[in-house]
């Protein structure tokens, strides 16, 4: 049975799988690429491209990433560099951006060919046609065409980058400027043929569980209703059968958080300034990236809900690896510019992991033990963060009215930044995510996003009542710095 509809998630998943099935087994070696090339395309009938020579390296290069490796034997590996070009996989979209339609009346005003100041658009018997070496992709027919029968076709991952960070070589493949890349892997998630993934940790992480227990794991919350009915105990013990020694939530970072970051916010309205918060690794390298003035001045330097935990982990169990687990890539990156993380797995590469190992969260014995607040579960939904802030202001008495605007997807968060570096920003608090919806709508989550929301709500009915403050009752961050 297939976990995806989307045919080319289904393969990497089943690349995935795999490449877990033979680490766990001892069997990974570097003729791992061509035996699941073979198995995954066992005909020699070509069902998705040209020929199954190429369905083959696809699968090949995805197998090289499943592996930690580039995708491209070629290819140079900066380790920040998360999110990366499967270049035999990304020659399926359309090459030429301006295209004539068979709308095309080949009319006598010929407003094409007046609009186009490069001599490229010429009227053949039939109807127009571009001459595509002199073409400069202007649009400038697009919009003068009577018709609209000249389209403007923009390549998914370009349209989706936030920060114009993918372009198109010669030879039409997509290339993704590294100095401006974020790692949110929206491109990723819009590639229509999978051609955009993230370099996986997953191979080391099951080495080092081999190795020894001493591995602790750190679930995102939006890990609840990922897998069908299983609750968040079920889905913890899952885990712990995977070889990890203890499972605990990110919610309790994030009620650390919550916590020490409305310290920061009572300190920012006091001297006039905006605050925006930390928890989002894209938002925050968006932030540092492209708007340096605002990242200096108004991001929160609190630490983000996972490196907050990993820090108290390795605090109180410093001889411990400690994996993170969530529906991020961005993730992947943070955790190499923080020590306290060692390893980042997606929800993809756990279900990858469980599955590989025959084992099933619903059929799982419920694992208690956190007391993480819903507020710091709230994290994984849009607007989670600022609430769980003022949360903490009242649960302290603090007679502070904060306001607050929450920036949903990059698009949002881009204009937010942009009128804060103005000087136009009026609300006191601004909280970006870069996935619509929040991390309930990752990259690399498994479940629908509305599906997940509606079994979070459902499990977590039930601690509505707890405070963020019970949660450090029960967690001492006191002598953890939470700061960057």
């Amino acid at each position: 049975m297939s976990l995806f509809d989307h045919e080319a998630r289904q393969f990497k998943f089943d690349v995935l799988r795999e490449v877990s099935k033979r680490t766990f087994e001892g069997k990974l070696n570097e003729d791992v690429c061509d035996e699941l090339a073979h198995m995954l395309i066992p005909t020699n009938h070509a069902e998705f491209r040209c020929c199954v020579y190429k369905e083959r390296e696809i699968i090949r290069q995805r197998a090289r990433m499943a592996m930690g490796k580039t995708p491209q034997a070629t290819g140079s590996h900066d380790s920040k560099q998360i999110v990366k070009v499967i270049e035999a996989a990304c020659d399926g979209c359309t090459i030429r951006k301006i295209q004539v339609t068979d709308n095309c009346r080949k009319c006598m005003a010929k407003a094409c060919v007046a609009a186009c100041k490069f001599d490229a658009m010429k009227m053949g018997p039939d109807h127009a046609y571009i001459d595509y070496a002199k073409c400069k992709e202007c649009g400038a027919c697009v919009n003068a065409c009577p018709f609209n029968a000249i389209v403007e076709t923009q390549r998914p991952c370009k349209k989706s980058c936030p920060v114009d960070a993918i372009s198109m070589d010669d030879n039409g493949l997509a290339v993704i400027d590294e100095s401006k890349c974020i790692n949110c892997g929206a491109c990723q998630a819009k590639c229509p043929f999978g051609a955009i993934e993230d370099m996986s940790w997953m191979v080391p992480v099951i080495e080092r569980l081999k190795q020894d227990d001493k591995v602790i794991a750190i679930v995102a919350p939006a890990i609840q209703g990922q897998f069908e009915n299983a609750t968040l105990p079920q889905i913890k013990h899952a885990i712990r059968r995977l070889g990890f020694s203890k499972v605990l939530e990110a919610a309790i970072g994030a009620d650390a958080v919550a916590w020490y970051e409305k310290e920061d916010l009572k300190k920012h309205i006091a001297e006039g300034e905006k605050l925006t918060t930390s928890c989002c690794p894209a938002f925050v390298n968006m932030a540092k990236l492209h708007f340096p003035t605002v990242y200096e001045k108004n991001v929160s330097k609190m630490v983000s809900p996972m490196v907050a935990l990993g820090r108290y982990l390795k605090h109180e169990y410093p001889d411990h690896a400690v994996v993170f687990i969530g529906p991020c890539v961005a993730k992947k990156q943070e955790a190499q510019e923080n020590e306290s993380i060692d390893f980042v797995l997606t929800f993809e590469e756990l279900a990858a992991m469980l599955i590989s190992q025959s084992i099933n969260p619903e059929q799982e014995i419920p694992e208690e033990g956190d007391f993480a607040s819903v507020y710091g579960r709230g994290f994984a939904i849009g607007g989670g963060v600022s609430k769980a802030v003022v949360e903490a202001l009242n649960e302290n008495n603090d007679d502070v009215k904060v306001t607050g605007v929450y920036a949903d997807g990059s698009a949002e968060c881009k204009k937010n930044l942009m009128i804060m570096k103005v000087g136009r920003f009026q609300a006191d608090i601004l909280e970006g995510m870069a996935c619509v919806g929040g991390c309930v709508s990752g990259p690399a989550t498994i479940e629908n996003a509305n599906k997940t929301k509606q079994r979070m709500a459902k499990e977590n009915a039930a601690f509505k009542d707890d405070k963020i403050c019970g949660t450090l009752k029960h967690f001492d961050f006191t002598d953890i710095d939470l700061h960057k």
